[in-house]
């Protein structure tokens, strides 16, 4: 449990955003003509005083402390009614315009907390940034915890656990929310809020019986308390949905009589308030099959959310009309679900395009990785639903622009943040850079200090976060729309060439919940299977991978390791062995682990592994993150060979590596380079050398971490965390990363896993050699001698990895045992197909093209003087 949840565990809750007051100040020069304007819109706000107020701001230039104060208030006021008018997007830059000036500036007298920080807290969680509404709520917090200021604390608590809960750290929620009623004096409307918010976490978390008891408590509490009407409206609708996904319809209606009782109550007038509750009640229709009511209610968040949508006759909204709206994307959803069991695909697949855009418009606003991972995945959720339609037209028309439309979309879901941040690297400045380095070493820090538990330091963690906020205010500032190439549409004539050039073909999975697909692309065709995954698939790909936890597991069962890797051979519908050699993978979620060249083509009795039909044996596999990475693939950096060496070796440790040694005699006697070994191998030396070589060899530790503990690997003097390798700046040909579980971590289906690989790939590493497990010691080292025997004979990269498995497979030497899959089936190549050719082949070449055409000016000479003379002779 990281530091911070274990702080809070001790404190309290509550808080509902309230308008900053308006000073009734009028002082003489700026300072009173930006109150002035302050008083005059707040009199009367609406959407064009709201623009009136803006083109104001624009005449201000404040300089004074006093008069940028009064900037300040002016800029939280504007937010405030931003925000009431459905600009979220504004009201954001507006308070984070005011909290920075009132930072910057060490401004006092105004209550930044209450009218700045909690509303734009609130609003970071709406739009999915949880990082920054994470970082905004605690920094709140640390200065209501010195500051003694109870109600804050409880505010803090409060908006803390619906940032876990809308991020999906619901057991997080609840050890908070938990062990705060537990410990803390709290009044029966305190305690109520609490409860609800508790009851809602245990029925995401799937525990029904807790959910209904708190919930069921906290409407006995707060049911003859008028002012929190809202609050037991929250509670009944939460228990309405509980019963009615137990298809108690009867107390499900009864639950939600009372919550839109409750809820007409409270009379809240804001219009997202207002729709959500609409859409929950749409929701609950649709799970009981009224359709027609469902869409209804759908209708009405469209009415309150969307200005002129009642005097268009289109049930859809235009596309121009929509904006940064969680609740309208969801109403879009639903609608496109209920078009779904009414037998309209196209109709769905319209609602999930609208929003897609929507998805896009939040994705735009998002600066930390974490949040964008988080959205990626509600995306992905809606991606599974259209690959679902597109597949029933297929089978319905069998028309192939419904094949090419899928394999577009799936395509967007992978890896989404990883292309978004080499695209960004090509173009951003050099200061761009250098903040988002130093905010990424922010969030570095307060991870390694949260890992600390009790022993962390609290103030520490603070300031690294106040600062992560500056720095985050600072690179929002600076960006630019990126214009990225990894984000536009596959174009299939492109990628049909490359893959004829390169003797290749492509298969691309997209692994759900229900369903894998898999898209096929060979010879200028393209041809896609679904394969339900809840018919055992999804149980005996986990079983499969079982079998390389450690390697004793294939040992003790190589018949029932042979049988299972046939039959997910046989699932996953593999084009027959043929002219196309190469073989490119494009994993999907869980199959990001699964090594699939140790999958058994042919069934084999015996136990000699070496004699066994592997998926080795028909192709050279090469895997990628996406289609566009393989189609975007970039040239290789340097002309000439040379190796970067790491090899720590650990003598005389626990952690020692004996055959490391041998590994970098190995590499050394092939290429020339720098190889740092023992003392010499730390990270600074690293970083300070790695730019210069083609080639990046690491021989050392490595781990995949947890869910709380992040991927990592070892150097002589320090274990660096992946994140850490984010901004290295390297353009290697190769990175080799001859350790345990580099490319395993924690996974997310849109992006994969959060692994060392994926360190090196921000850092800008494009062709890496990577590991899926715990590997051997002496067949790692014995395999990367095969492996770069081959590099040196000018193979390719996927070529050489293929050979080496061969060569080592086919060792006589290595006994049987060692040959089975575990040995030489973790490492996996990642890149381009093209050769890597030598320097010697440049000069080589070169040598001959200054050879011919001395020949040709010499043929040119002779054969001019010829022409001459003739006319002479005749």
């Amino acid at each position: 449990m990281v530091f911070w949840e274990q702080m809070s565990r001790k404190l309290l809750w509550l808080f509902l955003c309230a308008a900053p007051m308006v000073f009734g100040q009028n002082p003489s020069g700026m300072e009173g003509k930006i109150y002035n304007a302050v008083d005059v819109f707040v009199a009367g706000p609406n959407p064009e005083s709201l623009r009136r107020l803006s083109e104001a701001e624009k005449a201000f230039h404040p300089k004074t402390k006093p008069e940028i104060l009064a900037f300040v208030i002016l800029k939280c006021n504007k937010a405030y009614f931003e925000n009431q008018f459905g600009q979220a997007t504004e009201a954001i830059t507006s308070y984070e315009s005011a909290w920075h000036l009132f930072q910057k500036n060490k401004l006092k007298g105004y209550d930044i907390t209450e009218y700045c920080l909690k509303p734009l807290g609130n609003l970071y969680t709406v739009i999915g940034d949880y990082d920054n509404a994470e970082n905004t709520i605690k920094q709140y917090f640390f200065i209501a915890n010195l500051e003694k200021d109870q109600p804050q604390k409880w505010a803090a608590i409060l908006n803390l656990s619906n940032v876990y809960q809308s991020s999906g750290k619901n057991d997080l929620a609840i050890t908070l929310l938990e062990k705060t009623i537990q410990t803390e004096k709290l009044t029966v409307v305190q305690k109520g809020i609490l409860l609800n918010n508790l009851g809602a976490n245990y029925m995401i978390s799937g525990h029904s019986g807790q959910a209904k008891v708190t919930l069921q408590t906290c409407i006995s509490l707060l049911k003859d308390n008028k002012t929190e009407a809202g609050t037991v409206s929250n509670a009944s609708r939460n228990l309405a949905f509980l019963y009615s996904r137990e298809r108690d319809f009867s107390k499900a209606g009864l639950y939600f009589e009372m919550s839109k009782k409750g809820f007409l109550e409270s009379k809240n007038p804001e219009p997202r308030i207002t729709a959500r509750f609409y859409y929950d009640e749409a929701q609950l229709l649709f799970e009981q099959g009224k359709y027609a009511k469902a869409g209804q209610s759908i209708t009405a968040v469209f009415k309150t959310l969307i200005p002129g949508y009642a005097a268009r006759k289109k049930l859809l909204p235009n596309q121009n009309d929509l904006y940064t709206e969680t609740v309208l994307m969801d109403a879009l959803d639903l609608q496109g679900e209920l078009f779904s069991v009414q037998g309209q695909p196209e109709q769905a697949l319209a609602c999930y395009t609208l929003s897609f855009h929507i998805e896009a418009l939040f994705q735009s606003l998002l600066v930390y990785e974490n949040s964008k991972i988080i959205a990626q995945i509600r995306k992905r959720n809606r991606t599974e639903k259209c690959l679902s339609l597109y597949y029933l037209l297929y089978q319905k028309e069998k028309k192939i622009v419904y094949i090419e439309k899928a394999f577009q979309l799936q395509e967007q879901t992978k890896s989404s943040v990883l292309k978004e941040a080499v695209s960004a690297s090509r173009v951003i400045s050099k200061e761009e850079k250098q903040l988002a380095e130093q905010l990424q070493n922010c969030s570095n820090s307060i991870l390694k200090e949260q890992q600390k538990l009790e022993l962390a330091d609290i103030s520490k963690i603070n300031q690294a976060i106040k600062k992560q906020n500056e720095l985050m205010l600072l690179l929002k500032s600076k960006q630019v729309k990126n214009n990225n190439p990894f984000h536009k549409d596959i174009e299939f004539p492109a990628l049909f060439e490359k893959l004829k050039d390169e003797n290749a073909q492509m298969m691309a999975f997209f692994w759900g919940t229900k369903n894998l697909y898999s898209f096929t692309l060979e010879n200028g065709n393209i041809n896609w299977s679904q394969m339900n995954l809840e018919n055992g698939l999804r149980s005996r790909v986990h079983l499969f991978l079982s079998y390389f936890n450690d390697s004793n597991a294939i040992l003790n069962d190589p018949k029932g390791f042979n049988r299972l890797s046939n039959s997910l051979y046989a699932s996953f519908r593999f084009p027959p062995k043929g002219k196309n050699r190469n073989l490119i993978l494009i994993p999907d979620g869980i199959l990001s682990f699964l090594p699939f060249e140790t999958l058994i083509t042919r069934q084999s009795t015996g136990h000699d592994f070496s004699r066994w039909h592997y998926l080795l044996d028909d192709f050279t596999v090469s895997y990628n993150n996406s289609v566009s990475f393989y189609l975007n693939s970039r040239p290789f950096a340097n002309t000439e060979e040379s190796v970067l060496g790491v090899f720590p070796v650990f003598e005389n440790s626990a952690a020692e590596l004996p055959f490391s040694k041998a590994e970098m005699r190995d590499v050394k006697k092939r290429f020339k380079g720098r190889y740092l070994e023992k003392s010499q191998a730390t990270f600074a030396n690293f970083k300070a050398n790695a730019a210069h070589y083609s080639m990046l060899h690491l021989s050392t530790h490595a781990a995949a971490g947890d869910i709380f503990t992040p991927a990592s690997i070892r150097f002589y003097d320090q274990e660096i965390l992946y994140s850490e390798l984010y901004h290295l700046d390297i353009h290697p040909d190769l990175v080799v990363l001859s350790a345990c579980e580099t490319g395993i971590g924690k996974l997310y289906k849109a992006e994969g896993a959060m692994s060392v690989a994926r360190g090196f790939q921000f850092g800008g590493a494009r062709n890496l050699l990577f590991s899926l497990w715990k590997v051997n010691d002496y067949s790692t080292a014995v395999f990367m001698d095969y492996f770069y025997r081959n590099v040196e004979k000018h193979h390719s990269y996927p070529e050489a990895n293929h050979k080496a498995k061969s060569d080592y497979l086919q060792d006589p030497s290595i006994s049987n045992a060692k040959k089975s899959p575990y040995y030489w089936g973790a490492m996996v190549y990642y890149g381009t197909l093209e050769p890597k050719t030598s320097n010697h082949y440049f000069r080589y070449a070169g040598l001959a093209v200054l050879i011919g055409l001395a020949l040709f000016l010499l043929f040119k000479k002779i054969k001019h003087g010829r022409i001459r003379k003739s006319p002479q002779k005749t």
